[in-house]
């Protein structure tokens, strides 16, 4: 099996090589300053966990999470955003029946966040369908099992890497019904649709909630690429947008291209969706990042630097193409590795780097006790400090250009100013012990939650430069 994995991995590097070559001669593209605005219209940089991977296997499809744990994490990170994962399976645990009381419990953990100014995006997480593929429900998560169809074709007990489950027949057979490539299951994707008119008819009115994100890393059976992002996995979309905006018509909708090679770099076919709402479109483009050599092993060392920052300028190129075709702002909705790893906390400085540059959001996988997370057995991981870094949490106007450089301890925030409201920037403890002076307009400093406030009386281009007080 490894073996095996090796001969694809080896394909599959000279197919993103292929596509890095060609994004290369093609110029590299220029972010089209599109953003995920909150109800003043401010620009939003989101910036947070997933919470948490826990709930994919918790009978109650809640993560294994408290009120302090939030708090902590405010304290520690000064993270203003979360993609909290919700389950099919919970949501409808029978055709046409939702749970309210689950519901009722995400919404418990969403005034967690409420009270320390987060936004929530709920995301209806799947991994390998759902545990319905296998007999002893060991190795999916999300759908729910009346949902799930494989035919009897068989799927091992067993794998080398959970990926590979992907590929067993079963699974496939379970992801073409529901796409309905079979024809056989029709039914399926209007009632996924459905499940997510019934979550959006729950939190359309809390504030708190900025959107929904509608399938985490889509797969497409026995369909591939283009043909799948541009057939099933688009209707899929639009029947899920009409649902939501039937009764929501405000919040953000998070659209995930084909995890399998877009995740590396590879381009992405998704077009653009129509939002039926009245007034600009809100519907932003969420893909995630694993770079191929990290997969594959390596380590962001000498060995690989190089190598993993040539994906990394693929994976940027291709998305900011798919942003604009959509014309979407983008968020970036997973990365992460394991931070006992060499290199580990500079590649995560470096995604952060890109993320300002694109001027895109970005949510770490995943808020879990484990050497990926921030914390492991109640001690911080240098996740932590690699994330506790000065950003604008809302910006009143357009960004064109957010910088850190830590060698002077200077935030560069340029931006086009209206009348959306004040500038709101989080300063870390470590670079800016008594907070910050802005180089430009009104500034007040809330030491609590460690929020400087630049209010500016000009219109226009803005330079503010943000320094230690």
């Amino acid at each position: 099996m490894k073996l095996v994995r090796l001969i694809a991995g080896a394909f599959v590097v000279v197919v993103v090589a292929a596509g890095g070559v060609t994004a290369a001669t093609r110029g590299t593209p220029e972010p089209a300053r599109r953003y995920v605005t909150d109800d003043l219209g401010r620009a939003l940089t989101l910036h947070g966990f997933n919470t948490a991977s826990s709930a994919k296997s918790t009978p109650d499809a809640l993560p294994k999470l408290a009120e302090e744990d939030v708090e902590r994490e405010y304290r520690d990170m000064g993270t203003n955003f979360v993609r909290f994962l919700i389950q099919w399976r919970a949501v409808e645990p029978s055709p046409g029946t939702y749970d309210t009381k689950y519901l009722d419990k995400v919404a418990e953990r969403i005034a967690w966040y409420r009270d320390r100014g987060y936004h929530v995006m709920l995301d209806m997480h799947q991994d390998l369908w759902g545990s319905g593929i296998t007999p002893a429900g060991t190795a999916g998560n999300g759908a729910p099992l009346w949902a799930t169809f494989t035919d009897d074709l068989p799927v091992a007990t067993e794998q080398a890497t959970w990926e590979l489950f992907y590929l067993e027949p079963g699974t496939i057979r379970a992801f073409d019904h529901f796409w309905n490539t079979t024809g056989d299951h029709p039914e399926l994707m209007d009632r996924y649709a459905k499940a997510w008119r019934a979550v959006a008819e729950r939190f359309k009115d809390d504030p708190t909630v900025i959107g929904y994100d509608l399938m985490n890393e889509p797969w497409g059976g026995s369909v591939q690429g283009a043909a799948f992002e541009t057939g099933p996995l688009a209707t899929l979309y639009r029947k899920s947008i009409s649902e939501i905006r039937s009764v929501d018509s405000e919040s953000w909708i998070f659209l995930e291209p084909q995890a399998v090679g877009v995740n590396w770099g590879l381009p992405s076919a998704l077009p653009y969706f129509d939002d039926p709402r009245t007034g600009p479109d809100r519907i932003a483009f969420a893909p995630h990042l694993y770079p191929l050599p990290l997969d594959l092993g390596d380590d962001y060392t000498a060995g690989s630097k190089a190598w993993i920052d040539r994906t990394l300028g693929w994976w940027r190129d291709s998305i900011l193409r798919t942003a604009d075709r959509m014309r979407a702002p983008v968020l970036l909705g997973e990365f992460g590795l394991d931070m006992t790893r060499p290199g580990a906390a500079d590649l995560v400085g470096k995604v952060q780097a890109i993320a300002d540059e694109m001027g895109a959001g970005l949510a770490y996988w995943s808020r879990d006790e484990s050497p990926w997370g921030p914390y492991d057995k109640g001690q911080p991981t240098p996740l932590v400090a690699a994330y506790d870094r000065p950003y604008p949490r809302a910006v009143g106007g357009v960004p064109r250009r957010v910088t850190f450089d830590a060698k002077t301890t200077t935030l560069r925030v340029d931006f086009d100013a209206n009348e959306t409201g004040d500038t709101e920037i989080y300063l870390p403890a470590a670079s800016f012990p008594r907070g910050g002076k802005a180089s430009i307009g009104q500034a007040t400093w809330d030491a609590k939650r460690r929020i400087l406030t630049v209010k500016t009386k000009t219109y226009g281009l803005i330079e503010l430069s943000v320094t230690p007080a």
